[in-house]
């Protein structure tokens, strides 16, 4: 089965294209299709999922999957949220955005920095597709003071992961793909795509 990623993010066609790859899916990238992103103009990480999905689907007359991410943070009321990517703005850097959350939680004690990274997959047949498959997964820890790693993308340097003593990205690749918020969301998606299209 042939499909097209909806992401123009390189961090998530990495982490997901291997797995799908691995399903038995044949993953094609979104740049070979648009030269506009979707406007992400949803209130919700499955709303915005569900407008890159159709937007990819329509430009490629292919099924499409798409994943909306983000970090919420609980001493935010949530933000930055489906903001994440762009919190310090329209074409903001991942530095950028970490330092704006490093000073929006200026004085905030450790035990209160509590944030979970949040993913919603969505797979469409079409762009028309009236039922399509959702599945949404979070991953639990805090933000840290300072930003350490080298690893991951985004928030990975600022984020510790429930349990363990390090960042995000202080993680191995590998095993990030296998804790990590978007590795749960597949562990739960793949098995109900294979069942919906018979791989």
């Amino acid at each position: 089965m042939k499909l097209v990623l909806a992401t123009g993010n390189a961090g998530k066609v990495r982490e997901l294209s291997a797995q799908l790859a691995a399903s038995g899916v044949s993953v094609l990238a979104q740049s070979d299709f648009l030269t506009e992103e979707a406007v992400e103009d949803g209130l919700s990480f499955v709303e915005n999922a569900l407008i890159k999905a159709r937007h990819a689907a329509v430009a490629s007359g292919l099924p499409a999957v798409a994943d909306d991410s983000g970090l919420r943070v609980d001493a935010l009321d949530g933000a930055p949220g489906v903001f994440s990517a762009r919190y310090a703005g329209a074409g903001a850097a991942d530095a950028d955005n970490c330092r704006k959350l490093l000073a929006a939680l200026e004085g905030v004690p450790v035990a209160q920095r509590g944030a979970a990274f949040h993913c919603s997959l969505v797979f469409v047949r079409s762009a028309v597709d009236p039922a399509p498959l959702i599945v949404s997964a979070e991953w639990r820890g805090l933000v840290m003071q300072g930003m350490s790693g080298e690893h991951g993308f985004g928030y990975d340097p600022l984020f510790q992961p429930a349990g363990l003593d390090c960042s995000a990205a202080e993680l191995a690749p590998e095993e990030k793909q296998r804790i990590s918020h978007r590795a749960r969301a597949l562990q739960s998606f793949l098995p109900k795509l294979v069942d919906l299209v018979g791989l």
